[in-house]
């Protein structure tokens, strides 16, 4: 009697705060993740867009949950499943070979996640009576999305905090501009240092960086940068580029990628804020950076430098990320900070250089979520109920069949083409929006990114954004309850593709403020909450009738396909053209999800609130 008369209350909170973790952490965290360890944009979108899969093609294995063993069962196991993938991503990020080994231990979670949302998502419906279900849909919403909070913003924050507490006392310098001084100092110090007293520590050449507030020659400041960039690779503080051998192009890439690589050059370019213009070139501050002492046999201390506050005509030309080992720890490494032609005043910018151990910080934040599922586990073992309905299907071949002809159906539903158009390509511009803006906002001012911290992420995109979200969703619930989705459709679709400008805005001005950020972020977060309901609510519509579970998780499928396959292209996009034309063409593929809207027909009572009277 005690787990049949269990309150509700007892498992339905953390049972969906376990559903949406794994699914944050896969789709959001990893991108931040892969981005502070320095991997491409390409490949993180690339990559990261696979893991959508599973959830794509959740509808075709749904049947086996059924089939095998009760819902209650396949829970327990995705969750120790869940929590080994976590620990195996922990466990493998300090490797050579981190990317492949976390990716391979990412897919087991994401395998994981969405099996355990069938499974959970049917255990609700036969754990709970028709009222509870209602009553109970709110608190199940609310729990998924503060693990959605818990997952981009107190987890990327406490990554954050790990990364900053993990190494050596920030690095802080100003370089000025004076137009009194004349000939610039450039100090080629090659020397080899001795050890100092005291606590590991950051040292420069300079202790005050005065620039001349007029142009050199193009030729020089090219001479300087090779020089910079030969010494630090010479000493090991940056890695040597590999020669490419040659190789014969493949058709593909002969015929296609190649062709159409340079045609999107041509049409849209890439932003270039390069400060070196014809024959002149800004002034240039070179700045030597050493360790006062050798660090631990076999430690890598890693500097990461970026203009933090003061004039945008500063620009960190070279030197955003340097290594200090045992063999150049004494050596300096070559910075070059670079300032606009045009700018003829004094002026001043601060850069500060941050060396925490992020690869441990990261290690550390998995390892807390692998501890967490193996709680949950070990909760949920006891918490949840045993529901008499909850057994494996006796019958798999006709229920198999079922399945079969249930799946051909939806196909025949009326106005199904347009339907699924609708799926694919209502989010088209924020399917690849969503995979660049991380990257954008952590990506160093002289790549034209924002320059934020990893905290500062989890601040802004993680909690404000997550509570903007959440807002405009209960908003875009409440008013469709009102009036019914037909008659928010429109401005339900305005809201989720305008406010993607914000981002444009972003790339073109590069503000510093935070709080500018933070309200741009709320903005564009809101707009996609609110406009989401939409596009929930006529999932939910357009599967209504027989069958409107199984419909309803093929819905699903496509919904997770429109993420994938534009979020797959959008880094190797955005590499080519830049952050702003990147910007620029997610606001044309909004236009598909305005012409698609057109051609929806949705009855123009559904959504609004019904009397209990029949």
């Amino acid at each position: 009697m005690g787990q049949k008369n269990r309150s509700p209350w007892a498992w339905i909170p953390t049972l969906y705060f376990a559903e949406g973790m794994p699914y944050v952490v896969v789709m959001t965290v990893s991108v931040i993740m892969y981005k502070r360890l320095g991997i491409s944009n390409t490949d993180i979108a690339l990559y990261t867009s696979w893991l959508y899969l599973p959830w794509v093609i959740k509808p075709f294995w749904s049947p086996v949950v059924d089939l095998l063993r009760t819902k209650r069962w396949w829970i327990l196991i995705m969750q120790l499943f869940v929590g080994a993938g976590m620990a195996g991503i922990a466990l493998t990020i300090p490797a050579p070979a981190f990317f492949q080994y976390t990716l391979a231990f990412f897919w087991l979670v994401a395998f994981s996640s969405a099996t355990h949302d069938i499974a959970a998502d049917g255990f609700y419906m036969l754990g709970l009576d028709e009222h509870q279900q209602a009553f109970f849909v709110g608190i199940r919403s609310t729990f998924y999305r503060l693990a959605m909070i818990t997952g981009q913003g107190l987890l990327i924050i406490f990554a954050g905090t790990l990364e900053s507490k993990t190494g050596l006392e920030p690095l802080r310098f100003d370089v000025h501009s004076d137009p009194a001084i004349e000939v610039p100092a450039w100090q080629r110090d090659t020397s080899v240092y001795e050890a100092e007293t005291g606590e590991l520590r950051f040292l420069t050449n300079a202790e005050e960086i005065r620039v001349p507030a007029k142009p050199i020659s193009a030729v020089e400041s090219t001479a300087l940068l090779v020089w910079a960039k030969s010494q630090n690779q010479k000493n090991g503080h940056i890695p040597i580029e590999e020669a490419k051998t040659a190789k014969i192009p493949s058709w593909w890439q002969e015929h296609v990628s190649t062709p159409l690589k340079q045609k999107l050059k041509s049409l849209w370019g890439k932003e270039d804020r390069s400060v070196n213009q014809g024959q002149f070139a800004g002034n240039i501050a070179l700045i030597g950076i050493r360790l006062s002492a050798p660090p631990e046999e076999g430690r890598r201390v890693v500097l990461n430098l970026d203009r933090k506050k003061g004039d945008k005509s500063f620009r960190l030309a070279h030197g955003e990320r340097l290594t200090f080992t045992q063999d150049n720890w004494n050596r300096n490494a070559w910075v070059i900070v670079q300032i606009d032609p045009k700018l003829d005043r004094a002026s001043v910018a601060s850069f500060v250089g941050l060396s925490g151990n992020i690869p441990l910080a990261w290690s550390i934040t998995f390892y807390l979520l692998a501890g967490m599922f193996m709680l949950f586990f070990l909760y949920h073992r006891f918490a949840l109920p045993r529901p008499v309905a909850d057994k494996p299907a006796s019958e798999g071949r006709n229920m198999l069949q079922e399945f079969l002809f249930t799946f051909v159906s939806y196909f025949k539903k009326e106005n199904a083409g347009v339907a699924i158009a609708f799926f694919l390509l209502y989010r088209l511009g924020e399917s690849q929006l969503v995979k660049l803006a991380a990257p954008f906002l952590l990506d160093a001012k002289d790549r034209n990114g924002l320059g934020l911290t990893t905290g500062e992420v989890g601040v802004i995109y993680g909690t404000i954004g997550i509570l903007f979200l959440t807002f405009g969703g209960i908003l875009g619930g409440w008013v469709a309850s009102k009036k019914g989705l037909k008659y928010w459709l429109w401005w339900m679709t305005i809201a989720i593709n305008l406010p993607n400008a914000v981002y444009v805005f972003f790339a073109w001005a590069l503000p510093e403020s935070f709080v500018t950020i933070a309200a741009g972020v709320a903005v564009e977060q809101f707009g996609y909450g609110f406009g989401f309901t939409a596009y929930m609510l006529y999932m939910i519509y357009f599967s209504e009738g027989k069958s409107k579970t199984a419909h309803f998780a093929i819905s699903t499928g496509f919904m997770a396909l429109g993420m994938m396959l534009p979020g797959m292209l959008s880094g190797w996009l955005q590499e080519i053209i830049g952050y702003f034309n990147f910007f620029v063409w997610v606001m044309i593929c909004t236009i598909p999800g305005f012409l698609i809207v057109k051609f929806i027909k949705v009855d123009p009572t559904f959504g609004i609130k019904k009397s209990d009277e029949k």
